[in-house]
């Protein structure tokens, strides 16, 4: 307890989880464990020494690692069996195993193979052909999205934290996205990015919807909602990525949307509201397919660019997102998804633009406190995106501000003119990831994603503290219980806990096998 106690309790020690402040030594300043006893400048540099020597350039140099000083040396940790984290990671590797003996297909074995050799190994050319191989796996019903992935919660983004994503792909819901994949080529050809900086050739782009057998890690409690996979872009570019929509957690989320106050409280218009409650769901649902399928599988880096971590730094996570959800709205309102028959009317592309406005510019702020500007790259992006088309469309009064019985709205008053903006600053931020900018990337999102107005942040808690409503929403995981036949599993028993605190009580004395200290 003495070592825990001022971690836990004192605000000036490690009090920021991620700081992506410029002009500081983000390493130093953020509070992952992901380096211990070494600087920013320290760390490029050792990766780019790592990267010069290596006959493979093309790996993820740094995502499965620590990084620390040993004997006055900058050293890698590598997360691995025999490495750090060994408990549990062997517990892993154990269970892969026994997934290992049932898979689905004969690519499925081999792509779990490859991520077992890599917990076995730390090597990161396992994790790359994995990779390959569960991009290529499609017949498949139950899946798993697993590994070191995100690097969001790294301030060079570079470590992935871990997460498994287990599902079952629902059929009849993956008709919707696969009508979507189908179009990868158009939607890439007639994208408002200039040309050089379009595939020529999409290749590999599959879609489904599953259902959620069960998150841990990253992925839980607060869950992604869609899984664009994987990250590397070399493998994108030759093989192509697979993107899933996390049907029942869209579903549960929109549910609790539909009855949500919070429509009425924020929306300009009697017309937004009712639009909003008639095809929201599709709209958010849509968006979440456009973004993964279409989004982070678009445009191209330019040849002899270096990966986004390496030219935009701190900045390439908000700007990836920005970049898919860019791509998301500026189609939401495209004829091409009605004549597709995934969406009945544009108007439903005008209920994302509703949605998107106002989550971005207000309410998304009643996440953070009074006084704090925007640290998360999803909410720096979302933020980017609204303000900056708020910005350059009040010329021409695209989106109006009102003020209303002492109330703030933002209302759309040209949905044909949002969406050219809307495709202004997807050309120009797919500029900026191909060509490398980081001065640009710098100046978009300090100037655009991260300053809160702080007289609307005070105005938007204290509209929602009327309202009831919780800032963020958790899932509390589905109990597998196998109902057994002698030694055979005969049937599967769902059973639906609904205390959080004595779920995770339970996974702690059941599964825990990381140290207190590492």
């Amino acid at each position: 307890m003495r070592f825990l106690t001022p971690i836990i309790f004192d605000p000036k020690l490690d009090g920021k989880l991620v700081d992506l402040s410029p002009g500081i030594d983000n390493v130093k300043a953020s509070a992952v464990n992901f380096y211990e006893g070494v600087t920013k400048d320290e760390v490029v540099k050792y990766y780019d020494d790592l990267k010069e020597k290596s006959s493979n350039k093309l790996l993820s140099f740094g995502l499965n690692s620590k990084v620390v000083k040993q004997n006055g040396r900058v050293a890698e940790d590598v997360w691995k069996v025999g490495g750090l984290y060994d408990g549990a990671l062997k517990k892993v590797v154990y269970w892969l195993k026994k997934a290992h003996t049932v898979a689905d297909n004969e690519t499925q074995k081999a792509h779990l193979d490859h991520l077992i050799k890599y917990y076995e190994t730390g090597k990161l050319e396992e994790f790359d052909e994995h990779c390959i191989l569960w991009v290529k796996e499609t017949a498949a019903r139950i899946d798993v999205a697993q590994g070191f992935i995100e690097v969001y919660q790294d301030p060079l983004q570079k470590k992935g934290s871990y997460e498994s994503v287990v599902s079952m792909k629902d059929n009849e819901a993956s008709k919707r996205i696969a009508a979507i994949s189908a179009q990868a080529q158009w939607f890439e050809d007639h994208s408002p990015i200039a040309e050089a900086h379009k595939k020529k050739s999409v290749v590999g782009i599959s879609a489904k919807v599953i259902t959620v057998l069960g998150e841990v890690g990253d992925a839980a409690p607060s869950t992604p909602v869609g899984i664009n996979l994987p990250n590397a872009d070399w493998i994108r570019e030759k093989y192509g990525s697979k993107s899933v929509m996390l049907g029942n957690i869209m579903e549960s989320y929109n549910e609790v949307k539909a009855k949500s106050p919070a429509t009425e409280e924020f929306s300009a218009s009697e017309e937004v509201v009712q639009r909003v409650k008639k095809y929201g769901a599709l709209a958010s649902n849509l968006h979440v397919d456009m973004h993964e399928v279409i989004g982070h599988a678009s445009g191209r880096i330019n040849p002899g660019v270096a990966t986004p971590d390496k030219t935009l730094q701190t900045y390439a996570g908000t700007l990836e997102e920005a970049r898919a959800d860019l791509v998301a709205l500026y189609y939401a309102v495209d004829p091409k998804l009605v004549e597709i028959g995934v969406m009945p009317s544009v108007e439903v592309g005008k209920a994302e633009y509703d949605q998107y406005i106002s989550s971005g510019i207000m309410t998304q702020l009643y996440r953070i406190k009074p006084g704090d500007n925007l640290e998360e790259a999803h909410m720096r992006n979302r933020q980017l995106v609204a303000s900056w088309v708020y910005e350059h469309g009040k010329k021409e009064n695209v989106i109006e501000k009102v003020s209303r019985d002492g109330k703030t709205y933002f209302k759309i008053n040209d949905y044909d003119k949002l969406r050219v903006l809307f495709g202004q600053l997807l050309k120009e931020i797919q500029r900026l990831k191909s060509e490398g900018d980081y001065e640009a990337a710098k100046n978009l999102v300090e100037n655009y994603g991260v300053k809160v107005d702080q007289p609307l942040l005070a105005e938007v808690h204290k509209r929602y503290e009327k309202l009831n409503i919780a800032p963020y929403q958790g899932f509390i995981q589905a109990k597998l219980v196998p109902i057994m036949k002698g030694s055979e599993i005969a049937d599967v028993k769902i059973e639906f806990p609904d205390d959080f605190v004595a779920q995770m009580l339970e996974y702690g004395e059941k599964y825990s096998s990381l140290p207190v200290r590492n």
